[in-house]
């Protein structure tokens, strides 16, 4: 899966919670590393999309 994809996919999984959720169980849900998917957060984060989290949970 290319990393568009995956931040594409990452994107669509969030819209679905409508409560906050653990980066454990995104990570796992994703089939992604817990740091991978902290990167990845990160990235759509600086592009402009509002995602809050703390430690743990998104």
């Amino acid at each position: 899966m290319s990393r568009a994809e995956r931040l594409l996919e990452l994107m669509q999984t969030l819209r679905r919670y409508r409560y906050p959720v653990s980066g454990k169980q995104l990570a796992s849900e994703l089939d992604v590393s817990i740091r991978t998917l902290y990167r990845d957060i990160a990235s759509l984060q600086a592009e402009g999309a509002h995602i809050e989290r703390e430690p743990g949970v998104l």
